[in-house]
């Protein structure tokens, strides 16, 4: 079928992070599979949920080739302001309309559509396709797949995450940490306060604390921070309070939520020890009878990824896209977990992560004509694959 076509039958299927995306896997590996296809199902451990290796070429131990990857998964589609039914795709003026279009179906279905019409003869070095689940709960495919990854097809170095840049070669972003911070009292009758200790009070201190550390985090520059403007930092966001049962009981728990987006060059270790220092230096303050009754527990993290500018990869798109100066995204994407399997990650896609996430995403057609071109020119190149002749 046609690129758009394509486009419009993953659309067409609710893979949202809160439903399983077996039947848009299934699809995909009915779509490309014939001979000398090796598919690679690396299922969730709960089961309903599974990434995608596919790869067509000859194996290479010298990691010669080219991996495109991308996210099978969507947010929800509960806006209440849509124009069309978000599982259809639409054509709207100049734009294609549906969930998922810009994050990330519109990238998906050209990878896909390229590699099933790829000539397998023609193919000097392999041409992979690593799709995931659940990136936008906080790439949990993609850390899934890296801690499970047995080495069964040897994975080309040069990788392309199709995240809506549009078309920014992207070689740096932050990560995100998500920390929960629980503060422990002691409930009594609101009557008499001298038999409880309250938590809300002790978390009252305790943000404080997070304050002054997010405020240092301003100050923590370095030497790749100037492509993060204009937020060249890491911040801390108190995104989530919780406390208390009734007005009349003294709470004798609160929780703060925190997500941290956190330059390359820190791990989510050193980042949840500081906010942990923080913590007791809140509770300190406190009554005497409270110190120590907390716990700060790492919920998710999707690492920082930064790969260098000299990387092949890198500097190939740049030249191809006329881009001469490196940047850098502050969100976070599934190349944070796949750098650690020594591939040379750049994000690059269609459309604007602006048009993401919200009612009415869209895809310019210019933008997936565009990517359509880019794609096959980056296999061509890489994996020096021609098309199959018609019919």
């Amino acid at each position: 079928m046609r690129s758009e076509e394509l486009l419009a039958r993953l659309v067409a299927l609710d893979s949202s992070s809160r439903a399983g995306n077996r039947p848009i896997a299934d699809f995909i590996c009915n779509y490309v599979d014939g001979p000398g296809v090796r598919i690679i199902r690396n299922p969730a451990p709960q089961g309903d949920k599974l990434n995608l290796l596919i790869a067509r070429g000859p194996r290479r131990d010298d990691r010669a080739g080219l991996l495109l990857s991308g996210h099978m998964d969507t947010v929800p589609f509960d806006e209440p302001d849509w124009d069309s039914d978000p599982l259809g795709l639409t054509r709207r003026d100049d734009r294609y309309v549906g969930r998922g279009v810009c994050d990330m179906k519109g990238f998906l279905a050209l990878a896909v559509h390229r590699f099933g019409e790829l000539n397998p003869a023609a193919l000097r070095r392999p041409l992979v396709l690593l799709l995931t689940y659940d990136e936008e709960l906080g790439t949990l495919g993609a850390r899934h797949f890296v801690e499970t990854w047995g080495g069964e097809e040897p994975l080309p170095r040069a990788a392309v995450i199709g995240e809506p840049t549009s078309f920014g070669v992207v070689r740096m972003h932050k990560g995100h940490l998500r920390l929960r911070v629980e503060l422990l009292g002691r409930p009594g009758h609101s009557a008499y306060p001298m038999t409880g200790i309250n938590a809300i009070e002790i978390a009252a201190r305790v943000v404080d604390r997070l304050g002054e550390l997010k405020q240092c985090l301003t100050t923590e520059l370095t030497a790749d921070s100037p492509l993060f403007n204009p937020v060249p930092y890491t911040t801390l966001n108190l995104g989530t309070i919780s406390g208390g049962v009734a007005l009349n009981v003294i709470p004798a728990r609160c929780q703060l939520g925190l997500g941290i987006r956190l330059l390359p060059g820190t791990t989510g270790a050193e980042m949840a020890e500081r906010v942990r220092q923080a913590v007791e230096l809140g509770i300190g303050d406190a009554a005497p009878a409270a110190a120590g009754g907390y716990r700060v527990e790492v919920i998710g993290e999707s690492p920082a990824m930064s790969t260098t500018d000299a990387a092949p990869i890198h500097r190939a798109l740049c030249r191809r896209l006329g881009q001469s100066e490196s940047r850098a995204v502050a969100y976070a994407s599934d190349a944070g977990w796949l750098r650690r399997l020594d591939l040379d990650c750049v994000l690059c896609g269609p459309g604007s992560i602006e048009a993401a996430h919200r009612a009415n995403e869209w895809l310019p057609v210019a933008d997936f004509d565009r990517a359509e071109r880019l794609v096959a020119d980056l296999v061509d190149e890489w994996c020096g694959a021609e098309t199959a002749p018609a019919g």
